[in-house]
């Protein structure tokens, strides 16, 4: 079975984008497993399908390496909506997007005809434990002190359609991430798994951000991750409500907005090269 592809990525955070408007996908999972792999498939994060929705100019359906689903990625919508565009699924600059979290409202950055990034408008950041999920009382998880693994962190727990824990560090680049970031996806706190970001505050402007995404491990960037390092830097007091926040990743950089009623978020999405992969051949 040959499908037509297209490799993107957005600060780095690279998936394999697939359209189904015109293509049939019987397992999406099992083609997100084989093409991810970047030894023996394509190589990605995870692979990306843009399908058809009768909501949306589109519909994301979001799949992580080890062939998983996740709801969310803000990378990733920023580049269906560039992939919508130049394959002229949605020939306009301002489009919608629909995701397992909700519908997405995405603006279009050009560069004369070219697409070169969006912002999107990623809903409201929830707190309620519920809503992560999170096995821990109270109406918030803000800077609440656990152990995990017999070591303690001070950890602030967000939901940006997917499930986050932030933790504030005195040093992002050293950080055995490796070895800490497997014990939070899988903790028992957290009975869905969940992505963990650990974030130094530079100033009530800048942050430093490195991540561990369930299902992936680490990766360049994040962008619902960036999101909700913002909204727990305000929640903290670190940074201020509808101030324009950049969040220095190791793949770039993305311009976050934390408001009561909504994140807004701001970066590249960029097209690396299209192709055609045989599935017999993977």
């Amino acid at each position: 079975m040959k499908l037509n592809f297209t490799k993107m990525q957005g600060c780095g955070n690279d998936y394999v984008y697939i359209s189904t408007f015109d293509q049939k996908v019987e397992d999406m999972s099992a083609v997100a497993k084989k093409l991810s792999d970047r030894h023996f498939g394509i190589g990605g994060d995870g692979v990306i399908f843009v399908c058809p929705s009768d909501v949306a100019d589109g519909r994301m359906r979001m799949f992580n390496e080890d062939g998983s689903e996740g709801k969310m990625c803000g990378n990733g919508v920023r580049c269906v909506a560039k992939f919508l565009y130049d394959h002229q699924l949605a020939r306009k600059k301002s489009l919608s997007v629909e995701t397992l979290s909700g519908i997405k409202t995405i603006e279009l950055t050009m560069d004369g005809e070219e697409v070169v990034g969006a912002t999107v408008n990623m809903g409201q950041a929830k707190t309620a434990p519920i809503d992560i999920p999170v096995l821990l009382p109270g109406d918030e998880i803000i800077d609440r002190l656990i152990n995990i693994s017999g070591t303690d962190y001070r950890i602030t727990c967000i939901s940006m359609g997917n499930p986050h824990c932030v933790v504030f560090t005195d040093d992002v680049r050293n950080f055995p991430l490796s070895s800490i970031g497997p014990l939070f996806e899988h903790s028992e706190f957290f009975p869905e798994s969940v992505n963990t970001e650990f974030v130094r505050v530079i100033d009530d402007t800048h942050l430093e951000m490195r991540v561990w995404e369930r299902g992936s491990g680490e990766t360049l960037a994040c962008g619902t991750g960036a999101c909700a390092s913002v909204a727990a830097a305000v929640k903290n007091g670190y940074c201020k409500k509808d101030v324009p926040v950049t969040v220095s990743l190791l793949g770039g950089d993305l311009r976050i907005i934390y408001s009561d009623h909504y994140v807004m978020m701001e970066g590249p999405a960029k097209t690396v090269f299209e192709g055609v992969c045989d599935l017999d051949k993977v």
